[in-house]
């Protein structure tokens, strides 16, 4: 569903609270611009509301009874592309937050946020836009920009074992076989199966072919 430009923004709330649930009806419904299509006290009935009243914009509680908000949320989204939800929570874990981005929330405050902000975060969802509260905006970037530092780095030669890595890195420094049973201690025949089992993996006919592969690969040089 496309919205009309210029048409209301249709508003859904969903809170297993009453109180929170009717006072987020009363604010939001005398807002210029906005209608509230109706309510829903739990997940399973937020999502069967989302299908009937083709709201804009969810507002969503995350933990309710039965289905919680961020698996509503999951199913809202996947099924009704065209719908943002809002997240409004107690809830400020930095792992409930990312949960609920991933299931494809547009916005996320807590339920301290003010009148104002609960307003300007619903007409940027509507918008198309991402928006969080001002105590969680600089959070989820960091959590985000974090989680992209700590991917990790592509590992050389992945066919190899822990082990076979390790023992390719001691010959590409120039280790013996000996030297490296005592580095390791492990025996020579250890050192000398692992040898074998590297040099059928890589297909490297000799040692020093072996040798340059791992050099190559930035193995030996620490």
């Amino acid at each position: 569903m496309t919205r009309e430009t210029g048409a209301d923004i249709r508003v859904l709330v969903v809170d297993d609270h009453q109180i929170v649930r009717d006072g987020l009806v009363s604010l939001l419904g005398a807002l210029e611009g906005m209608e509230v299509v109706g309510s829903a006290a739990d997940g399973r009935e937020a999502v069967h509301l989302v299908a009937e009243t083709e709201p804009d914009v969810v507002v969503m509680d995350i933990q309710m009874p039965g289905l919680d908000g961020i698996e509503a949320t999951r199913f809202v989204t996947g099924r009704h592309p065209g719908v943002r939800v809002v997240m409004l929570t107690m809830n400020e874990d930095d792992d409930t937050v990312v949960s609920a981005i991933r299931a494809g929330a547009s916005g996320y405050l807590l339920k301290g946020a003010g009148a104002e902000e609960v307003q300007h975060a619903v007409r940027a969802a509507a918008a198309g836009g991402m928006v969080f509260g001002a105590s969680l905006a600089a959070r989820v970037a960091a959590l985000f920009v974090g989680a992209a530092r700590t991917e990790p780095e592509e590992v050389p030669f992945p066919e190899l074992s822990e082990r076979e890595r390790g023992v390719l890195d001691l010959l590409a420094a120039g280790r013996s076989n000996d030297q490296i049973a005592a580095e390791l201690f492990v025996s020579g025949k250890t050192v000398r199966n692992t040898v074998s089992s590297i040099y059928a993996k890589l297909h490297a006919p000799d040692r020093a072919a072996a040798i340059i592969a791992a050099r190559e690969a930035g193995l030996g040089r620490g």
